[in-house]
């Protein structure tokens, strides 16, 4: 087994030299990179030596709630006194009052030693920024430091047998008693619907207030916690999920019967309230692509380096990484796992700068996909350079691509990102003329990346009335122009390995036919 080693120095790399993070006016680089490199030494020595043992193990379901695999229930109780889960949280409430930025950072570090635990745990930041943005002030008061101290871990409950994507079928009710509320259905796919780790959940649950008709009109978002009273709310695990991946990590179907719950926001506003914890997630799951793209270069140029393998022209012995072929599977895992890094840190910056929402809401999307099918292509390619090793578990490759598989599909499946990209995303030409800018301003002058958006504009300008029809070649095309963009700034900072990455870069197949120039 290759052990997971932080890629701290390619973080750094990126959030200085790429997303220009130190434009933040709280940045302050010796802080961050402390930071980093303290989580990494917690993730290096605690987390990662986990995951196996996670992936092995699984979860299980005794007397109705769910066991997780051993050290797990030690290991978060070192993340939550670390104060770890309150990286984001605001101060008042008791948590570091961090960006976005160095969040991204930690995140990947998380996701990459141990990917189900994070799950379990990651959902913590976009609880605290709905309840800050929708929340009352006793809401906050009473969840936001339960939450940043660990003692409360949170979910996401949307997903529902027949209304998985289509949040207009969701048939969960929310019953009106008085001043309080009682919550009626079924949740499927939940991560972390149960656990042993925290005292209690806080479920964030979507349900409709309205008639089904009202379709997403009718939604709204509650806090529904485990616990109510110090008796336990009427929440039950009814099975969990058998999965490739993601052993460690419980996908819990709840069943709701009569649990008290309280409306955050507006009734019939819980679509809005809950983007604002989807779209967290959605560039959380980003960062996994990453996570899984960087930890899957790791593990087979290690392998490539140790394993001996022919001979070189001089008739010495060789190792894999000196044959053409395996050092091209080798540099597309590198120029996928940093590329796609630094898109990722980007938009992380560009959020926390928060002066153009419209860009964020335009990238956003994009690294979704490009990041997760990044991680996945990368996986994939490690195995067949470690081959018949490779499809064994002994180098846990294997593990990375089982895991990896996943992101393509929750958080809104790549294909509905897309479809949203080609119609809600060029709807308002803002985000998309944003884009196009930022694109030039990371080019710096690059002819062949520059000619690829005059392209990327002609496309864009030919979707005409039918959007939906070219939205995959639009996304790809979309993802490959900020990537090969990134790239050209990456170039610029020096450095031989990153010159060659570059051209090869360049060189990399089109994804999609361009449209012909007038």
């Amino acid at each position: 087994m290759i052990p997971f080693a932080a890629p701290v120095e390619d973080i750094l790399l990126c959030l200085r030299d790429v997303a220009g993070a130190d434009r933040l006016p709280d940045w302050d680089d010796e802080t961050a990179e402390g930071i980093l490199r303290h989580f990494a030494a917690f993730a290096e020595g605690v987390l990662a030596p986990l995951d196996e043992t996670g992936d092995a193990q699984g979860c299980r379901l005794e007397n109705g709630r769910v066991i997780l695999p051993d050290g797990f229930r030690d290991a978060f109780a070192q993340l939550a006194a670390g104060g770890w889960q309150g990286l984001t949280a605001p101060e008042a409430f008791g948590g570091m009052a961090q960006n976005a930025a160095i969040a991204a950072g930690v995140s990947e570090i998380f996701s990459g030693a141990n990917h189900s635990l994070q799950m379990v745990c990651n959902l913590v930041p976009g609880a605290i920024s709905t309840l800050m943005k929708f929340g009352s002030e006793a809401q906050q008061t009473r969840w936001i430091p339960r939450l940043a101290a660990g003692e409360t871990l949170s979910t996401m409950c949307l997903t529902e047998p027949g209304a998985g994507s289509d949040l207009s079928r969701i048939r969960t009710r929310a019953l009106r008693e008085g001043e309080a509320w009682r919550i009626e259905g079924e949740k499927i796919f939940i991560s972390g619907g149960d656990q042993d780790l925290s005292r209690d959940i806080l479920h964030l649950v979507l349900a409709r207030t309205g008639a089904p008709g009202d379709g997403v009109k009718g939604l709204s978002l509650f806090l529904c916690p485990s616990a109510t009273g110090g008796a336990r709310n009427a929440v039950s695990v009814t099975r969990i999920e058998e999965k490739l991946g993601l052993h460690a990590s419980p996908t819990c179907q709840l069943a709701f019967d009569g649990a008290g719950a309280e409306l955050i926001g507006q009734e019939g506003g819980g679509l809005a309230a809950m983007f604002t914890m989807m779209n967290h997630a959605r560039l959380d799951v980003a960062l996994q692509g990453v996570a899984h793209a960087s930890r899957a270069h790791q593990i087979a140029a290690g392998y490539a380096a140790e394993r001996r393998q022919g001979r070189r022209a001089d008739g010495t012995g060789a190792v894999l990484s000196d044959h053409p072929d395996v050092r091209r599977m080798l540099g597309e895992q590198r120029s996928l796992a940093l590329g796609a890094r630094a898109m990722a840190c980007l938009t992380m910056t560009e959020l926390a700068m928060g002066d153009a929402p419209a860009l964020v809401d335009f990238l956003t999307p994009v690294c979704k996909v490009f990041c997760t099918e990044a991680g996945i292509r990368a996986a994939d390619l490690g195995i067949q350079v470690l081959g018949g090793y490779g499809y064994l578990t002994e180098y846990r490759i294997s593990q990375t691509w089982r895991d990896a598989r996943i992101t393509s599909i929750y958080e809104g499946a790549n294909g509905i990102h897309a479809s949203a990209l080609a119609t809600r995303g060029l709807r308002d030409p803002a985000g998309a003329d944003a884009f196009a800018a930022r694109v030039g301003e990371l080019a710096a002058g690059d002819a062949g990346c520059l000619a690829l958006r005059d392209d990327w504009q002609r496309m864009r300008a030919g979707m005409g009335d039918d959007p939906l029809a070219q939205a995959h070649e639009f996304m790809a095309l979309t993802g490959e122009l900020l990537f090969r963009a990134v790239w050209c700034r990456l170039a610029a900072t020096g450095g031989p390995e990153l010159l060659r990455l570059s051209r090869a870069v360049a060189r990399r197949p089109l994804p999609v036919a361009l449209p012909r120039a007038a």
